[in-house]
């Protein structure tokens, strides 16, 4: 039997009081040399939970036990990346997994990475889907249903963390799992509020100032400038800056020094450990 967890740590942005606390997020775990890891301890310093690889897309048990030692030692909230099973596409390719495998494949990464914390004594709050996945079951409900019940059997409690208005958050609130929604630093988004294609031009920033910009706007009004100008309502608990950004230090860095400037406080939207 999985043991209760303590109530959840805060309130977001978007929450009724309007606090002004946002939690920070990045993708870490996905490489095994050191130079990998070297990024993973520098972004550890700056976010507040951390999405881990789980070996499907990218990373491998040795650099995934790694980054969570790094995140122990930082005090960051572990969450648990999982993926379709895709090496050689970095989990970004669109695949048409049936539903019972896409299942048994999600737990399975879910009780590897559960295994890693464990170790390392700490443990998974959350899950947040990668890549391909991750845009996939913001629409299709039969994937969504899949990775919902995956969650369902390893722990229920765990938290999961997606694109706001997607089907998978949907599901999974009606099966008793609590969600938190997030928003992407880096990401140009489209006049309806999904994410640019990365195949499209602009889909990704690199300035950090501008990045730094729209997420203090973003803190603040719950609105994000799309790529054609317009303006999009984005309720978000969470702020992802990807770690595989070229510059993805220094523009966390820029969003981090930027919110907390303005007076926004930093936080897990999980307890932790």
């Amino acid at each position: 039997m999985v043991a209760d967890r303590p109530a959840p740590y805060g309130r977001g942005v978007t929450g009724s009081d309007r606090t002004l606390r946002i939690d920070l997020n990045s993708d870490l775990g996905e490489g095994s040399v050191a130079s990998a890891l070297d990024d993973d301890a520098a972004m550890l310093q700056l976010v507040s939970s951390a999405n881990i690889a789980c070996g499907f897309h990218a990373g491998d048990p040795r650099g995934i036990r790694s980054t969570l030692e790094l995140a122990v030692a930082n005090g960051v909230v572990v969450g648990a990346h999982v993926s379709y099973r895709d090496l050689a596409g970095f989990g970004r390719r669109d695949l048409d997994v049936a539903p019972a495998e896409l299942t048994a494949e999600t737990i399975y990464q879910l009780g590897a990475m559960q295994a890693l914390a464990a170790s390392v004594g700490t443990r998974v709050d959350y899950v947040k889907p990668h890549g391909a996945l991750y845009n996939r079951i913001v629409h299709d409900e039969q994937q969504a249903a899949a990775v919902v019940r995956a969650v369902v059997a390893v722990d229920p409690s765990l938290v999961l963390l997606g694109l706001p208005g997607a089907v998978v958050l949907e599901l999974a609130a009606a099966a008793g799992i609590r969600t938190v929604t997030e928003a992407f630093a880096d990401r140009a988004y489209t006049p309806t509020g999904r994410l640019v294609p990365r195949s499209q031009p602009g889909a990704v920033l690199h300035d950090p100032d501008r990045i730094a910009d729209r997420v203090l706007r973003l803190v603040h009004t719950g609105l994000i400038e799309a790529i054609d100008g317009s303006q999009v309502a984005v309720s978000a608990d969470s702020i992802c800056v990807h770690g595989d950004t070229p510059d993805a230090v220094s523009l966390a860095r820029a969003v981090r020094d930027r919110l907390i400037g303005a007076g926004v406080s930093i936080g897990p939207f999980t307890p932790g450990a």
